[in-house]
């Protein structure tokens, strides 16, 4: 069962090379030496009772699907410079609304999961571009109001209330 997406998503050009950086690594370092492993533990005789052989053949197994993963994470990928600090909403930001009858401000960033990895101390909602909330507040700016319609039906709209570059 294939993972596969068709949207596109928003990376900078280091957090491009990291994921190319991983892939390489993964088919060039990390499948060889499983491979070598599980070969080894063949070696071993019974495979039906041999925990090398079950434990290399699981690692195998995620390996091949995260290689799977960033194969299709960098043929959707569209390099892009950070944005501009200039308080309009673009992917690659960070921003801050609040919605309608509550003041609490709700931050998140605008683009792709993959952006946040760059920095593992940074806790925050992802959402895409092309979300519901994503595409009402794309090209908005601080002050201004969007709406739009929740999965469940009911139409929200915020204020935006920051914008940042990530």
């Amino acid at each position: 069962m294939s993972q596969s997406s068709t949207e596109t998503i928003w990376v900078t050009q280091e957090a491009y090379d990291r994921l190319k950086g991983e892939l390489a690594n993964l088919k060039e370092v990390v499948m060889p030496d499983i491979t070598e492993k599980i070969a080894a533990a063949r070696d071993e005789g019974d495979l039906k009772e041999n925990g090398g052989y079950h434990a290399a053949r699981e690692e195998q197994g995620k390996a091949n699907a995260r290689i799977q993963q960033l194969e299709d994470m960098l043929r959707r990928a569209e390099v892009g410079e950070k944005p501009a600090d200039d308080g309009i909403v673009e992917a690659g930001m960070v921003v801050g609304v609040t919605f309608a009858g509550d003041d609490e401000v709700e931050r998140f960033l605008l683009g792709s999961r993959e952006l946040l990895s760059l920095d593992s101390a940074v806790d925050l909602d992802v959402y895409s571009p092309t979300s519901p909330l994503g595409a009402a507040i794309l090209g908005k700016k601080v002050g201004d109001d969007a709406s739009y319609e929740a999965p469940n039906g009911k139409t929200l709209t915020v204020s935006i209330v920051e914008a940042k570059p990530f």
